[in-house]
């Protein structure tokens, strides 16, 4: 059950949602964590939380947009542990607005977090993994790079890149030994979306309205996703690497 014994693992967006429970996850399969938020007090949380029922993790305050912090965040967890095995790039942000709506600071924002981020964060830690003998790279794409949502079209955009960035990865570091994949979930039960439903009248309908669309009839619990993302850090998923997995309750599964 531990998985990641020994190995060290960078979380961005640690502070909630996914990367919170992934951190969790990770400490608890063995692995030293590195929990990273531009939230200050949010990442400190998650990581003295996990660090009070024994398992070991340590924060570090990064905004994944700024490549001199990212850089300090690789250098934090090598300095730490003394290696770096894994890296989860799931940092994001989210904002409503179609092609017309979506002002140019907004594309930028979403753009800078969400794709660069991931970019930035794949540039620092994959020659820290080469140095190591090889490594894994779990990028947080969505459904939402495979389909459209007309309301969230900058963020579609960026997923898609994700997607994209990760297949490029892939077939540039499999030689050197660093194996890169993605996740597209659907919706989970996050802060985020939580807030995306709050925003409607009805947000108890709004859920209910969502999880209609999908075979399970429910959106995902983020540990769920956790634990995909604990896999693809593993030695399980060995042979994997380009991977686009689709976590998502059976969304995209449907034509009507």
């Amino acid at each position: 059950m531990r998985a990641l014994e020994g190995k060290v693992a960078i979380v961005t967006g640690a502070g909630s949602g996914i990367g919170r429970a992934t951190a969790r996850l990770f400490a608890e399969q063995g692995a030293g964590v590195v929990a990273v938020d531009w939230n200050k007090e949010a990442g400190e949380e998650t990581a003295e939380w996990i660090g009070r029922d024994g398992y070991e993790a340590r924060f570090q305050h990064t905004d994944v947009s700024r490549a001199p912090e990212v850089e300090r965040m690789v250098h934090f967890a090598v300095e730490q542990y003394g290696g770096l095995d894994v890296l989860f790039s799931n940092a994001a942000v989210q904002i409503l607005g179609t092609v017309t709506e979506t002002t140019e600071e907004e594309w930028d924002r979403i753009h800078s977090v969400n794709l660069k981020g991931v970019f930035l964060c794949s540039k620092y830690a994959i020659p820290e993994m080469i140095r190591g003998g090889g490594g894994s790279v779990i990028n947080m794409a969505s459904v939402l790079g495979l389909v459209g949502d007309p309301d969230l079209a900058a963020y579609c955009a960026a997923k898609g890149g994700v997607i994209a960035l990760t297949k490029a990865t892939a077939m540039g570091y499999g030689p050197k030994g660093v194996r890169v994949n993605c996740i597209c979930p659907g919706d989970v039960d996050t802060p985020m979306v939580q807030d995306y439903f709050s925003k409607d009248t009805n947000p108890e309908r709004a859920r209910q309205t969502v999880s209609a669309h999908y075979a399970l009839r429910r959106i995902a619990d983020p540990r769920e996703v956790a634990k995909t993302a604990a896999f693809l850090a593993s030695d399980a998923s060995s042979f994997m690497t380009g991977s686009v997995v689709v976590v998502d309750g059976g969304l995209t599964s449907k034509c009507y």
